[in-house]
């Protein structure tokens, strides 16, 4: 059998693929400590449950417009008017089946073959994938610990090219729980604004924040901006509605308009019912969150200072989303009866299978000095997890 080019061009999500493996161990018996999985461990709120209900029940159950009903539209502009600053019509946003879904969307309106588009390492998986399944060029720039792995003014001028398409920006970022500052993105809108490229702004984390700091959507920075910047967000993250499948962008109405066409001819509407629960979600009760970014916040101080307490370990203290990223090569070149440990590929495969704890490898995400750990989950698994990564890092000689 002989597949296109690019459908063998890419791999799976090993994200989904790891938390896959650890379930699947789970449920023969195995007691797995899961860190792998980008999930809030906490229920959707009963009252955007209510809505569903509801919506099955009223027999809302049947297509609606391809990017959105016009309840959940205007709900989505009312947002980005609360939280960012932003004015959008309605012909400027699209309602898609997760902000993953948005992402594929503005590729496959945006990138034609040899376009390139420039993503900062460490990354989300997905991002150079959706890229080379629309036969662009993720030109891949790996940015430094020093620098709180942003890309810099200088990065991203000298990886600039007359192919140059669009820019990613995830901030918060998955996986190192860092963000950009306002000066930062100043910056790069300044250089988009020169260079006439697009700025893909992934802000799915924006209300998962900690320390006091402020996200800023860099759409919000004038005009010239905003006309090259499409933003992505959704319901997963900020209210525990990851298996609801609802994410939404807001751009110039051409690029919205195109990515409604694609979307028109791939999944047609997001789910019916997880629209009007997505309406009660942005215009109901939002004291929910602040209690769950409270738990997180308690578990992310927790689980950081642990890493740090742990010989031959490094971590920064992320400033949102749920993620710690620490570096762990101190560990590499070393092994554990005669299986030797030489990337983040190996420790977390010697990690899952000698002391049970499920934990991304840093390689998925570009740079194989790390490993990315959730701390979405319960203290009680944090505190046993840790635990063990400590014994089993013991153990390497």
């Amino acid at each position: 059998m002989r597949l296109s080019k690019r459908a063998v061009s890419i791999k799976p999500s090993p994200t989904l693929a790891i938390d896959s493996k650890a379930k699947a161990l789970k449920a023969s018996g195995v007691d797995v400590v899961n860190f792998g999985v980008g999930e809030p461990d906490f229920d959707t709120p009963q009252n955007i449950k209510e809505a569903a209900i509801k919506a099955i029940r009223d027999g809302f159950t049947k297509y609606t417009p391809v990017g959105g009903i016009e309840e959940l539209k205007v709900a989505v502009i009312e947002k980005f008017r609360r939280d960012n600053g932003l004015a959008y019509a309605k012909n400027e946003i699209i309602v898609s089946c997760g902000a993953k879904h948005s992402l594929y969307n503005i590729a496959e309106a945006l990138l034609d073959p040899g376009d390139e588009i420039i993503i900062p390492a460490p990354y989300w998986v997905s991002y150079p994938d959706q890229a080379l399944l629309n036969d662009a060029v993720p030109v891949i720039v790996k940015t430094d610990e020093k620098n709180l792995f942003k890309i810099t003014p200088e990065l991203l001028k000298s990886n600039l090219s007359k192919k140059t398409k669009a820019l990613i920006l995830n901030s918060p970022s998955n996986p190192t729980g860092l963000a950009y500052d306002l000066k930062s993105l100043e910056a790069i809108a300044d250089i988009a604004a020169e260079n006439d490229f697009y700025v893909i702004s992934d802000e799915i984390y924006e209300k998962l924040v900690y320390d006091g700091f402020r996200h800023v959507s860099i759409a919000s920075l004038g005009d010239k901006i905003k006309q090259r910047t499409i933003v992505v967000n959704g319901l997963s993250k900020a209210y525990a509605m990851t298996g609801w499948r609802i994410g939404f962008a807001a751009g110039p109405k051409e690029i919205i308009g195109a990515m409604t066409n694609i979307q028109s001819q791939s999944t047609s509407n997001p789910t019916s019912i997880a629209q009007k629960a997505a309406v009660e979600a942005l215009r109901g009760a939002q004291d929910f969150i602040p209690v769950m970014v409270a738990e997180f916040n308690r578990r992310r101080a927790y689980m950081v200072e642990a890493l740090n307490k742990i010989k031959g370990i490094s971590c920064l203290m992320p400033v949102g989303a749920f993620y710690a990223f620490p570096n762990v090569s101190s560990y590499y070149g070393k092994s554990f009866k005669g299986k030797p440990v030489n990337s983040s590929f190996d420790l977390s495969s010697y990690l899952i299978e000698e002391a049970n704890v499920a934990l991304v490898p840093g390689g998925a995400f570009g740079d194989d000095r790390y490993i990315r750990l959730s701390y979405a989950t319960s203290m009680d698994h944090i505190k046993k997890g840790l635990d063990r990564i400590e014994k089993a890092l013991a153990n390497l000689a």
